[in-house]
């Protein structure tokens, strides 16, 4: 019985392992798989051919998806270029976690994973979001 739970531990790991490697096949990868299986099939009974259109397709819509991601994430990240430019040297108001308000000038706007983050003249970071409020200065 021992060995039965090491087996069945042993080849959950392998699929594990099988399941991230797959994640990352290309369309060159899928080609050259795709003619290796091609060469090496039974000869008296091959595959249908059907099947291996719809691989190629189904792998043809998830590159397109990652490419459709990619673009729209350069879009977005051009778009909040643009939105922090206009920030810069307005007044901004907010009030903290402690129920204390603060204002005063943009000096610079960054722009990283979490969102825009404002920087005071004075120095304060301010996260660009809910519960700012700009102003003209």
């Amino acid at each position: 019985m021992n060995v039965t739970s090491a087996t069945d531990s042993t080849s959950k790991s392998t699929s594990t392992t099988t399941n991230t490697s797959s994640n990352t096949v290309d369309y060159n990868t899928f080609l050259q798989l795709l003619v290796a299986e091609m060469k090496n099939q039974d000869p008296t009974n091959p595959m249908d051919t059907s099947q291996y259109m719809s691989q190629f397709a189904q792998l043809s819509t998830v590159e397109q998806a990652m490419q459709t991601n990619t673009k729209l994430d350069a879009l977005l990240s051009s778009q909040s270029l643009s939105q922090a430019d206009g920030l810069i040297g307005k007044t901004v108001s907010f009030t903290d976690t402690t129920g204390a308000t603060f204002s005063g000038k943009v000096k610079s706007v960054s722009i990283n994973s979490d969102g825009a983050v404002a920087t005071l003249e004075n120095g304060t970071k301010v996260a660009v979001g809910p519960g700012l409020t700009i102003s003209q200065s």
